[in-house]
C-alpha cells in the first residue's frame, strides 16, 4: 500500500492533470462531448502505456547508453525543478508543457489524444523520469505490478479532470487555476529536490 500511494502521488504531482485543462479545452472546442470524451480516453490510455514502458524498460536504456539510475535521477530532479518553479512563476495558463504554435497546429488535427495530450502534456519528460526512477533491482514482482496499478490507477482521475474540466473552469475561476497551478508548483518542486537529494546521497554511500 505504501508503494501504491508513494508511486501514485509521486506521478500525480508531476503530470498535474489540472494544468492540462485549458488546453484540453482549446483543442477541443468545437468536439461533441462523446468527442471529448473519446479524446480524454485515448490519451490516457496512452499516458498509462508510455508510463509502464519506460518503468519497465528504463533501466535497459540506461544500462545500453552506460548511465547509472543516479544519473538520470539528477537529471530528472533538475528538470522537475525547472517544471515546478514554471508552475509556480506562470500565469492562468500555467503548467502547459506545450507551446502556443504547437496548440495553434494541433487544433486542426483529428486526434489530439496522444500528440500533444498524451505526449508531451500528460506523460512529459518529468513524468517519464519519475517512472524510470522507480525502477530498482531490488523490487519484487509484487511490487512491481502494485507500481503499473498506481500508473492505471492515476488515469482514472485524470480521465474525470480532463471531462469535467469545462465546469472545474468555470467553477475555479482564474484565480483559483493560478492557485492550485501553484500548489502543485510547489509539490512538483520538492519532488525535484527530493529526487536530487535522494541521489546524491545514494553517489555518496
Amino acid at each position: 500500500m505504501e508503494i501504491l500511494l508513494a508511486t501514485f502521488s509521486a506521478l500525480f504531482s508531476v503530470v498535474n492533470p489540472f494544468g492540462a485543462m485549458p488546453v484540453f479545452l482549446t483543442l477541443t472546442q468545437d468536439d461533441t462531448p462523446e468527442r471529448r470524451r473519446q479524446q480524454a480516453l485515448r490519451a490516457c490510455l496512452y499516458m498509462i502505456g508510455i508510463l509502464a514502458v519506460f518503468f519497465l524498460a528504463g533501466q535497459y536504456i540506461l544500462n545500453f547508453f552506460g548511465l547509472r539510475i543516479h544519473d538520470l535521477r539528477i537529471a530528472g530532479g533538475i528538470m522537475i525543478l525547472k517544471a515546478g518553479i514554471d508552475l509556480l512563476n506562470t500565469k492562468s495558463d500555467a503548467g502547459r508543457k506545450v507551446s502556443k504554435d504547437a496548440v495553434e497546429e494541433s487544433i486542426s488535427k483529428p486526434d489530439i489524444s496522444f500528440t500533444p495530450l498524451a505526449m508531451p502534456m500528460l506523460s512529459g519528460p518529468g513524468a517519464i523520469a519519475v517512472s524510470i526512477g522507480l525502477f530498482t533491482q531490488s523490487l519484487s514482482y509484487t511490487d512491481m505490478a502494485l507500481i503499473i496499478l498506481a500508473i492505471v490507477l492515476l488515469a482514472i482521475p485524470t480521465y474525470y479532470i480532463l471531462i469535467f474540466s469545462p465546469k472545474l473552469i468555470r467553477v475555479m475561476g482564474k484565480a483559483g487555476l493560478e492557485a492550485l497551478s501553484k500548489i502543485m508548483g510547489f509539490i512538483v518542486l520538492s519532488l525535484g529536490v527530493n529526487f536530487i537529494t535522494s541521489a546524491l546521497i545514494a553517489l555518496f554511500k
